[in-house]
């Protein structure tokens, strides 16, 4: 019985640790930028540069998040690169009303941050997607969560609830370096 009162003790703290710790994607070793973001990095300074503001309550953020996220994906028409501008991983605003996923994520985070989110509170992050493609989606922290705002799905979820492997995120505070994060179903194969 003491055992039994003892592991419910320890299960009972752990879990209550976890909610106070909040459920952040774990970031560990430097890693390179993936191709095409060093060129818009350079392009947009927003993209890179640090500009603190005061961090907006939940509600107000959550509401942020899925105006943004919804808009950009009603408003962007689906094209991968070697189709909408005949070469390689171009990471760019979708001038055209067309873009791949990394020109949404962009898209979203520009929207965010023009609309007062503070962009200390948002990083790029490199996942393994749908069909076991590298995929980019737009990662938002708020509260001690890091949500995900991805061009598809119209809902912003915490990373633990997509189906994603996620292998790199944009730091975010030194904004053009990136960290290793291997999280998820699959990060295991990974390390």
């Amino acid at each position: 019985m003491r055992r039994l009162l003892g592991l419910l003790s320890i299960l009972f703290f752990s879990l209550q640790l976890q909610a106070f710790g909040g459920d952040l994607l774990p970031a560990s070793r430097p890693i390179g930028a993936p191709v095409g973001f060093a060129s818009a990095c350079a392009k947009y300074s927003w993209l890179c540069r640090v500009r603190t503001k005061n961090a907006m309550d939940k509600h107000a953020a959550m509401q942020h998040l899925e105006r943004v996220n919804r808009s950009v994906n009603g408003r962007i028409s689906p094209v991968n690169d070697a189709r909408a501008v005949g070469n390689g991983d171009v990471w760019a605003l979708p001038a055209t009303g067309r873009g791949d996923c990394e020109d949404y994520a962009l898209q979203k985070m520009k929207d965010l941050v023009d609309a007062g989110f503070p962009a200390t509170s948002l990083a790029l992050s490199v996942v393994i997607g749908p069909h076991d493609k590298n995929h980019v989606v737009l990662i938002a922290r708020v509260d001690g969560t890091d949500y995900v705002l991805d061009n598809l799905n119209n809902s912003v979820k915490s990373w633990r609830l997509t189906s994603y492997t996620y292998l790199a995120t944009q730091d975010f505070t030194a904004r053009s370096a990136w960290r290793v994060t291997l999280a998820g179903p699959r990060a295991r194969e990974f390390s």
